[in-house]
């Protein structure tokens, strides 16, 4: 087993959170989606600082390290599996994937422009990226918000009548959410990172992956699973 593996590999005993510690605040930073908010919030250096222990990292900024963990191990709880009753279905893609994305997305922004400037001189710095971020993040919040405050609520009613018509204008999203995956993957190289990039760079692509891993998931659940109990002739 690798010396990472084996600081990232809590045993079965281990409390969730203490598993930070003793991990250097850059690695978990490079590793974790929505770490560098935290340490953001905090003002904990996790760039060019990045190198010390989170134990070291919090005593120096005079905060709680083991709250600063806590807040670590609530990113990195294992989800749920999807429930099947469609209210429980309709609350678990709100929690799970909506709230995540308006969580995580104005960190990636950060991180891309914060990225683009310094290494704005390397030949594969991501140019552009934050803008298509940004733009997601705008797309992503009009598109949850339309579901939430309209066709959610009928769901969760139980609503007898078809809903194809809002459920085709999500679908019509989703097609749009498909070509802002693929321009991710293709901005960043299907996340590939140059030699010696530094950690807001490790992070930035760490999270734009978990991003496309989520959105992914999200829209196969509503286009299959949750969608076709509310349009006719597919109603299961």
């Amino acid at each position: 087993m690798s010396e990472t593996a084996a600081t990232t590999m809590p045993s079965a005993l281990e409390p969730p959170a203490s598993r930070f510690i003793d991990r250097t605040v850059g690695d978990v930073a490079a590793q974790l989606a929505g770490a560098t908010a935290v340490f953001r919030r905090h003002k904990i250096d996790f760039c060019c600082g990045g190198g010390v222990s989170l134990a070291e990292a919090a005593a120096k900024r005079g905060v709680d390290a083991a709250a600063v963990a806590a807040e670590l191990a609530a990113l990195d709880a294992t989800p749920p599996d999807a429930p099947q009753e469609t209210a429980a279905l309709v609350d678990h893609i709100v929690v799970r994937y909506h709230e995540t994305h308006r969580r995580e997305l104005p960190e990636l922004v950060r991180l891309a422009r914060r990225v683009e400037a310094v290494h704005r001189e390397h030949p594969e710095a991501p140019a552009g990226l934050a803008d298509l971020l940004s733009s997601a993040q705008d797309e992503l919040r009009d598109h949850m918000a339309k579901e939430e405050q309209v066709l959610f609520p009928a769901m969760r009613e139980g609503y007898a009548r078809s809903l194809d018509m809002p459920i085709f204008a999500m679908r019509h999203d989703h097609d749009h959410h498909a070509e802002t995956i693929r321009a991710l993957q293709s901005i960043t190289h299907g996340y590939t990172l140059p030699a010696g990039a530094c950690r807001s760079w490790q992070a930035l692509y760490n999270g734009v992956e978990k991003l496309v891993t989520d959105l992914t998931e999200h829209i196969h659940l509503e286009n299959n699973v949750l969608f076709p109990r509310f349009e006719r002739g597919r109603n299961a």
